[in-house]
């Protein structure tokens, strides 16, 4: 993954709402949501929403997909993986993270 794909994903969860919206997709799994779902459980407008939808797609960090006239967002969980592999690419200098989270004094 390229350094600015990475600053363009974490931008885009720097923001309350997006990041709620994110982590109910995450939460939602592979079936997704639809919309109407996801502005009553976060109490969210639905203006709001698709504006926020509309930055997630962008980043990346979430695909959409039209089912009649329905659609269903869900989270890009190879690209979510893929900026949590950047993060942690050189974690502790090298040493696997299993190490470091059973012996936290492994890690500087």
């Amino acid at each position: 993954m390229e350094e600015k794909d990475v600053v363009q994903a974490l931008s885009a969860l720097a923001q309350p709402v997006r990041l709620r919206v994110f982590r109910a997709l995450v939460g939602a799994g592979p079936q997704g949501a639809i919309p109407t779902a996801l502005a009553d459980d976060l109490a969210v407008p639905a203006s709001s929403l698709s504006f926020h939808l509309k930055e997630l797609l962008h980043a990346g960090l979430v695909t959409q997909e039209r089912d009649g006239r329905r659609l269903i967002y869900r989270a890009d969980f190879a690209r979510m993986n893929g900026v949590m592999a950047y993060l942690t690419a050189h974690c502790c200098q090298g040493t696997p993270c299993d190490a470091v989270a059973t012996n936290p004094t492994v890690c500087c």
